[in-house]
Formats: structure tokens, sequence, C-alpha cells
């Protein structure tokens, strides 16, 4: 165990944690949202500390980034627990497994091991993903300070409900993250998620203002977030921030509690692939379906096909010098080719 990063004490032993936007208010013996956070004392410890439950290396297009080292491998890692308790969440056997069955598992695994192995299989980049990198934030903050030294990129792939402060203290070291942006309602993020829209919203605004180079996701589940109305809400956010700012449209399967609700039609996904092209996105791909051709990046300006995929396989990239060959467009993104 460690002792927390980003709390107050409180009267009684009490203490407010401020690593999310739930800051929750924690009594002595007890733990967080995330479950993961426990006050002992009237002191706030991370309990995941250097205990990794998944290892794996993944193409970075599986995070997915599209726009950020096109082609290359990224260290992906986790620890267990979340600060969501998403009922759609397609890694709930980790994430919810400190709520669902009460136990923290995984193996001892230093800061410094990561990034040695992480250099080791010639990745470019470490990806803190699978479960909720905010909740192993001191973990991840240890490990990203010696990445940068490295010479590797760090990589959040977030629900996005980090806390101000924490945020900007890991903003030095993290160059890319992609955000989910699961709905945009209340009642959705409330019902769904245990969570609220609008903080979520500052959060993805603080991301852009501090230039790190973000990708926005949202998987559509029939009849819960898929209407015209809401897609288009979506996008219309996504471009207030910036038309640059790729959004992946993904298809959602049945898992966890909506093994009940139907998968996404391809038809849905091509919706919103059109809705967000008109509302003036430049880049918008379909995603979970392989073979499409919204899963392919294309110049904004001619039209040109420039890195053909399939899944999260780059067939071919066509980008030379960050510009489409055809008119010479700047293609938006970090390390295209």
């Amino acid at each position: 165990m460690r002792e927390a990063m980003f709390y107050q004490k409180l009267e009684d032993n009490k203490v407010k944690c401020y690593l999310c936007r739930h800051e929750c208010v924690i009594s002595d013996g007890k733990t967080g949202i995330c479950a993961v956070r426990e006050n002992k004392e009237g002191t706030l410890h991370t309990l995941v500390y250097g205990k990794l439950v998944s290892i794996n290396i993944d193409p970075i297009e599986k995070k997915p980034l599209y726009h950020f080292l096109a082609g290359t491998d990224t260290y992906s890692i986790a620890t267990v627990g979340c600060n969501f308790r998403c009922e759609h969440c397609q890694n709930y056997e980790i994430s919810q497994m400190p709520r669902d069955k009460r136990r923290i598992v995984g193996e001892p695994f230093s800061p410094r091991e990561i990034v040695r192995d992480a250099l080791a299989n010639e990745c470019q980049s470490i990806s803190y993903t699978y479960t909720e990198p905010t909740i192993f934030f001191e973990y991840a903050y240890d490990t990203a300070k010696l990445a940068n030294k490295e010479g590797l990129k760090n990589i959040f792939v977030t629900n996005g409900y980090i806390g101000e402060e924490p945020l900007r203290t890991i903003a030095p070291y993290l160059d890319a993250a992609n955000i989910d942006l699961k709905a945009f309602t209340e009642e959705f993020y409330r019902k769904i998620c245990g969570a609220k829209l609008e903080p979520l919203l500052e959060s993805i605004r603080l991301y852009k203002k501090l230039g790190i180079w973000i990708e926005i996701t949202t998987l559509i589940i029939p009849d819960l977030n898929d209407s015209e109305k809401e897609l288009r809400q979506i996008a219309k956010f996504i471009k207030s921030l910036g038309e640059e700012l790729p959004w992946h449209v993904t298809a959602f399967y049945p898992t966890y509690k909506l093994m009940k609700t139907p998968p996404t039609p391809v038809e849905t996904l091509r919706k919103a692939r059109k809705i967000g092209l008109k509302e003036g996105l430049r880049y918008v791909y379909e995603g979970n379906i392989p073979g499409t051709e919204g899963g392919n990046t294309y110049c904004y300006k001619c039209g040109e096909l420039l890195i053909r995929r399939y899944g999260f396989n780059v067939l071919e990239n066509k980008i030379e010098d960050a510009k489409c060959p055809a008119c010479g467009t700047e293609i938006d993104g970090i390390g295209l080719k």
C-alpha cells in the first residue's frame, strides 16, 4: 500500500479525495466509489500500486488512436478497479472486481520494470488502459515520468472523469488520450455509468487546453444513445473543441448487465459517421466492425484514401511528411509518417 495523492484530511478521521470528479468523502476504514482507495485512520491509501492485472502489446489502433503514432505497437497495462460502474463494460471482470467480488489482485511490477519491458519489446508508447487509469494514478504517474525520460510516449484510455489538479500534474508526461464520451444526457451517465455528464465535458475541455492529443470514442448502444439528436449533439461538442479531433463511433455487443440489448447495426454507425462529417468533423471512424470504409483515413480536403485499415491492422499508409500526397493538405495528428 502507498499513500494516495490528491486528498484532504477532514474531522473524525474522514478524508475527501480529489483524484476524480466524484470527490468522494471517505470514512475511516472505507473506500471511495472506485473501491481501490482506502481511508486508514485518516490517511488515504492506494491499494493497487505496483499490481498489474493485465499486460499486453497492442497495435495502437486498438486504443483506438488513428492519428497518433500510426502503425506502431503500444505496451498496455492495467490494474483492477474503476470509478464508473458501466452496465456495458467489456472488461468488467477486472474493472468491477473490487466492487463485485471485493478482491484486489495483481502481479508485482515496478514502474521501472514496465518501462524496461516496453523498450525491450520495441514499443514506442505505454498505454494505461483496459480499466480506468485515473484510479491507479500514482502508479501511472511514476511510470509515465520514467517512460518520458526514455523517449516513450504515454497514453490514457479513459472515461475522462479525472480531477483538474491530477490532470494538470500528469499533463507534462501525457502525450495522448482516447476519451470515452459515452452519451450526451445526464440520465445515461447517472443510470448506466453512475456519474455525471457535465464534469466529464469539463475534463475533455481541459485535456484539449493542455495540449494533449485526444481522440473521442462513443460506443453506440441501441435505444440508449443512438438517436440522431444525441449523435448530433456529441458531434457539435467535439467540433466546438476542434474540427481536427477524430471521433470513433463503435459498435456495441451484448455484455455484462446489458446482455438483452441487441448489437449495434452497421447502418447506425454509418448514420453516425455521416452526422459527424456533416457537422464539420474532419475524421469520423466506424469501429468494432472490421473491413468497413469508415475504418480508413481520408484526406478531408480532396478525399484521397490515405490509411487503409482492416480492424486494428494498417494495410497501407500513403501519408508523406504528415501531408496528403495528392493535394498537399496537412493531416492532423502526431507521428502519422
